[in-house]
């Protein structure tokens, strides 16, 4: 990365020293306690000292969208370290106030850490701020790794190059370094030599090695010994893709390296948490938002002759059909009308979507901007028909049209929101929504439930896709 891009790491650094170290000086300082400044002071060094010990300083971390939860988690980390030490130097301390004290700290750099991300995503889009990388490899498994890096932009590395091993056809178009043998040579420095003079040349940051059976075991280990050597950083890559780094582990078995990948979460005390959070949180929803549905209700009633509800049959866990409550922001009868607009259909997959669909009345249009029209659905996740996360809830004639692999959506329950609320809604093509939706299927935890409810707010806040 150029020194110009490297901005937000001073900037975070700053933000976190001065967002703990500050209000807590203050706060001390206006409760009358003692030791108001060399508490802040404190605080904001063992703020950013917890972000370095767990790697949140470094460039590809700060680039990636990690939500709420992973900043919350060293927050609490920075509580039970500086309650460790109070207690340690017998300072007592009311804790009311440390908690208050260290709130900001939370919040200003959850905001910093979403605005590098924002700020990075729209450079990378531009080709800045980026992750040089050498792939070394077969050409075959060269072409598909670098196609892969280059289909999607939400992660910093771009492959700038490559040294194929072997003389098999080379497709993808890539600048490319001398060629390694297709066996391992006489010298364990050849390849090393040759793949280093690619990275000076092609000004690579880091060598991205796809294994195969030309590159593999010792011949892998004596190129890592030069590379390492050289002070050039290795990357290895196992050929998965979509699936969490909270599911892989390492393991060996006789010297050799093993990546063992965990099934997803289907049994055990996450679902049951998950199951409890669910009903806990609709039962209280539908309690506390009671005003809110009466006004929507009486608002769709006085807008458009009908019904106040739409009750429509959907397709939940395990190809179960069920009957999906929402507001009826469509006048009486758009189903019958939905053939006539075939053609003017702006989605590319089995689900019909238009942005001005004349079938939509006028408090339709706002409720579908709001999301205020899916809030009836927390009686379907009260009946346990729904989750409020989950893989969007498809039509019938959608899941006739499913291929196997979408119909693996079907393996958990659908939600009233998701990864396909966050990224875009409506927005995101075919392959896009059955990516996000199979993406979660299989990573699924607690917290990335915890974390996509928190997400959703600013997702219906923009509105971006809600038509």
């Amino acid at each position: 990365m150029g020194r110009k891009s490297r901005w937000y790491l001073p900037a975070s650094l700053i933000t976190d020293l001065v967002g703990a170290g500050m209000p807590v000086a203050l706060m001390f300082f206006a409760a009358h306690q003692p030791w108001a400044v060399p508490s802040g002071i404190v605080a904001g060094l063992a703020w950013a000292g917890v972000q370095l010990f767990r790697s949140r300083y470094a460039a590809r971390v700060l680039g990636e969208s990690r939500g709420t939860l992973p900043v919350l988690h060293d927050w609490f980390i920075l509580l039970g370290v500086l309650a460790v030490g109070h207690a340690a130097a017998g300072v007592g301390l009311r804790a009311p106030l440390c908690l208050a004290a260290l709130l900001p700290a939370l919040l200003l750099t959850l905001v910093c850490r979403k605005a590098v991300h924002r700020h990075l995503a729209a450079v990378r889009r531009r080709a800045q701020a980026v992750i040089k990388v050498l792939v070394v490899g077969e050409p075959t498994a060269v072409d598909g790794v670098t196609a892969h890096l280059a289909a999607r932009t939400d992660h910093p590395y771009v492959a700038v190059g490559a040294v194929p091993v072997g003389s098999g056809p080379f497709a993808s178009g890539i600048r490319t370094g001398e060629r390694l043998a297709a066996t391992a040579p006489e010298s364990s420095a050849e390849d090393a030599d040759l793949v280093i003079s690619a990275v000076h040349r092609l000004g690579a940051d880091l060598v991205l090695v796809v294994p195969g059976a030309a590159l593999f075991g010792e011949r892998l280990r004596r190129l890592s010994w030069g590379l390492h050597d050289a002070g050039i950083e290795l990357f290895v890559a196992p050929g998965l893709v979509e699936v969490s780094v909270k599911r892989l582990e390492t393991e060996s078995a006789g010297g050799m390296s093993l990546l063992r990948v965990a099934p997803p979460v289907r049994e055990g005390t996450q679902p049951l948490l998950k199951g409890i959070l669910d009903r806990s949180t609709a039962l209280l929803g539908l309690l506390v938002l009671a005003p809110v549905l009466l006004v929507v209700a009486a608002a769709v009633k006085l807008s458009s002759p009908g019904p106040v509800l739409y009750l429509h049959e959907r397709i939940g866990l395990a190809g179960r059909p069920f009957v999906m409550w929402k507001f009826r922001t469509m006048r009486v009868g758009a189903d019958r009308g939905k053939a006539a607009l075939a053609q003017e259909n702006e989605h590319d997959g089995p689900m019909f979507k238009m942005r001005r669909d004349p079938r939509v009345t006028r408090i339709g249009h706002w409720l579908r901007r709001t999301s205020l029209d899916e809030l009836p659905q927390l009686v379907n996740v009260l009946k346990g028909d729904m989750s409020l996360v989950g893989p969007r809830p498809p039509l019938a004639e959608e899941v006739a049209h499913y291929t196997p692999v979408e119909w693996r959506r079907l393996t958990v329950r659908p939600g009233m929101t998701g990864l396909w609320q966050i990224s875009g809604r409506s927005d995101l093509s075919w392959d896009e929504t059955v990516q996000l939706d199979l993406s979660y299927v299989d990573n699924w935890s607690f917290t990335s439930d915890v974390d996509l409810m928190a997400r959703t707010f600013r997702a219906v806040v923009d509105g971006r896709g809600a038509y």
